[in-house]
């Protein structure tokens, strides 16, 4: 199944250490039988209330394919860890494309092509 996955790291935390915890993720993925498609550190953003006491934490984002039993690992993961304030992992289907209508490209450029009338004033 396909996940994604983001979670927020206390904003005290030093870079080192954010790559640290999302290194110690990986490692927890691959150790599950899980792949990971892609990792995004966003850097630390303003959050829209107060966690525990922090205004702003560090964003990771990841796109990861596992089973049932690594989403499980992942929340123990991150329950315990006391560096992570909050996280959420949510499951996804396949991406939908949407197509939108042809536009007609005749009646597009008549309309570009009309000159307006003179109109004859008395």
């Amino acid at each position: 199944m396909n996940y994604e996955s983001t979670f927020i790291v206390c904003p005290e935390l030093p870079v080192e250490n954010v790559e640290e915890i999302t290194a110690k993720v990986i490692k927890l993925v691959e150790s599950a039988k899980g792949v990971i498609k892609s990792v995004q550190q966003i850097g630390k953003k303003r959050l829209a209330y107060s966690i525990n006491k922090f205004r702003e934490g560090s964003y990771v984002f990841m796109e990861l394919t596992g089973t049932g039993e690594l989403v499980s690992a992942l929340e123990k993961f991150f329950k315990f860890n006391d560096a992570v304030i909050r996280f959420m992992i949510v499951k996804v289907d396949k991406k939908r494309v949407v197509k939108k209508p042809a536009k007609d490209v005749k009646s597009e450029e008549a309309k570009l092509q009309t000159k307006p009338q003179a109109v004859e004033v008395k």
